[in-house]
């Protein structure tokens, strides 16, 4: 690969805690991503990401780091990452890391020290104020927690427990690249970087008469200094590559943070193609997708990073967010083929979620107590005070629930936990893991995996894919999600099918690249799309 290798590459995210259970804890560890990096390699994907396995007292599943130099006993120890690191190395695949560097957990040494007193050394690591103002945490409440010994509030714009921290400091901003340079002389490859355009406060923190503070906060005053500083101090001398998550970030500012010259960050996750089924911006609630929106963020995104010079990390799912099968398509096969297709042939990074690849559905849980995320159990409490009937509650969270992706991953149809665990599983399964199971999509030349595959193997055969300049084709198609890439005097079309029903659409197919599902020639002029289909071909 080149110097933008990683303009060539699929990466492969984990969430451990959910992956492989060697030890019969119920929860997934290191050990356990070793044991199926072939099944990766086989895949052919060509970078690994881990989410989280920092020291953590595990408030936030791990994004809450409480020490960024340990491994967390939960998922093994430095001994076993090593081996894993080694491990996939010897593969030819590349690892990094998951980073969070806007807050730490307040059992982190730096906040523990920083409670002290006004005056301690680490006090200025953090963000503290006499008075709070009317900012939201994310998590629902004030994004303000009062500590009593020392009279002031701190800032948390996630959950209490995870403390803000103040990038105005240089101080602390020597500690992170001090850490990062850590991990860049044991070999990773980079870093995934947590909510990172939200380093920069300001130094004002007025409150917000129209909303919850995010647009004080949001790619704040200094966010690309820092960024850039980060970049050419720590990740830049290891070669690293790096994507940043983007909270309600725009598309010129994620031109700004991912233009080479500007030596920020190689590419950026935006969510907004994610919160088309949230109306007026509610996220619990049950709402179907707003299709006409999706397709008109994606051309946006897409056409706006693609002629600005940008780099796009293109993705369905993710630790997050429901599994985009159940979210965008019925849970079949087909749906989840129609999805890859749509989304790999894309300009960008394409990611895939552990699981993704054999079209792994949401669980459907139907109690309270099979729910684990502080998010969705926040999100209870609140709509039951507001007097949503439990049905009704427990159906948005059935739609909208983070722990709807992390559900433990289905290996086989080994009874009872598929092969994930011999013991209990600190989450439960979606109940058709004996269906959908790796060891079944191996054995099933048609399945969700094979198909998978193939367009891996195809961003690495075709420049197109990988290079090619991105236009978007009938936006106002009430199932259709369609878009040319062109490279020189070549022509990619791209047409999927979102709904269930047959479409009739009016191109001509030359060469086929690939499709998952019988195509039906009208004339030469136009052709059928079966319901959850999807084909590229050269025109």
């Amino acid at each position: 690969m080149n110097g933008n290798w990683w303009k060539e590459a699929v990466v492969y995210q984990i969430y451990p805690r959910s992956f492989n259970d060697t030890t019969g804890s119920g929860t997934g560890d290191l050990n356990g991503v070793t044991k199926r990096l072939d099944y990766l390699k086989d895949l052919g994907v060509d970078v690994v990401w881990l989410t989280p396995v920092y020291k953590s007292p595990q408030h936030d599943n791990g994004y809450d780091i409480a020490n960024y130099y340990e491994i967390d006993p939960l998922y093994g120890t430095m001994k076993d990452f090593d081996e894993l690191l080694n491990e996939t190395h010897a593969r030819g695949m590349k690892l990094i890391m998951d980073l969070v560097v806007n807050h730490t957990s307040t059992e982190h040494d730096w906040f523990q020290e920083a409670k002290k007193s006004k005056d301690n050394p680490y006090r200025d690591y953090y963000i503290w104020r006499d008075e709070p103002n009317n900012w939201e945490s994310k998590f629902g409440g004030s994004a303000w927690e009062w500590h009593e010994a020392t009279g002031q509030y701190y800032l948390h714009l996630f959950d209490k427990t995870q403390a803000d921290l103040n990038w105005e400091n240089p101080k602390l901003r020597e500690e992170i690249y001090r850490m990062v340079e850590f991990w860049g002389k044991k070999g990773i490859n980079g870093f995934r970087l947590d909510v990172v355009n939200l380093l920069s406060k300001g130094e004002t923190f007025e409150d917000d008469h129209v909303g919850d503070g995010r647009r004080f906060y949001t790619d704040g005053p200094r966010i690309h200094e820092y960024i850039h500083e980060m970049s050419t101090r720590a990740f830049l001398p290891y070669g690293m590559m790096t994507v940043g998550e983007m909270s309600s970030t725009t598309l010129e500012q994620g031109v700004l943070y991912t233009r080479p010259d500007r030596q920020e960050l190689d590419m950026i996750f935006h969510f907004h193609h994610l919160k088309v089924d949230y109306p007026d911006g509610e996220k619990w609630t049950k709402a179907p997708i707003n299709f006409e929106q999706l397709k008109e963020i994606f051309t946006k995104w897409q056409e706006g990073m693609d002629s600005g010079g940008g780099w796009n990390a293109v993705f369905w799912s993710n630790h997050d967010q429901p599994r985009a099968g159940s979210r965008f398509g019925d849970g079949s096969p087909e749906a989840a083929k129609m999805l890859a297709t749509t989304i790999h042939l894309l300009n960008g990074t394409p990611y895939i979620y552990q699981g993704e690849e054999l079209g792994m559905t949401s669980p459907a849980f139907k109690t309270i107590e099979e729910y684990r995320d502080v998010e969705t159990l926040n999100a209870y409490d609140l709509l039951r005070e507001q007097g949503v009937p439990e049905k009704e509650v427990l159906s948005i969270l059935a739609s909208k629930s983070r722990d709807n992706g992390r559900t433990p991953m289905q290996w086989s149809g080994e009874k009872p936990h598929a092969g994930f665990t011999n013991g209990t599983p600190w989450i439960g399964l979606a109940d058709n893991w004996e269906t959908i199971n790796a060891e079944n999509a191996i054995n099933d030349s048609s399945s969700v995996y094979y198909h998978f595959k193939q367009l891996i193997q195809l961003r690495k055969k075709h420049p197109i894919i990988q290079s090619g300049s991105v236009q978007f084709l009938d936006h106002l198609h009430h199932a259709l999600f369609a878009y040319e890439r062109v490279l020189d005097d070549k022509r990619l079309v791209v047409v999927s099918n979102f709904s269930s029903e047959a479409v009739e659409v009016p191109l001509q197919i030359h060469e086929v690249l690939i499709s998952h599902l019988p195509i039906q020639s009208v004339d030469d002029q136009k052709f059928v799309l079966p319901g959850y289909g999807a084909i590229a071909f050269f025109a």
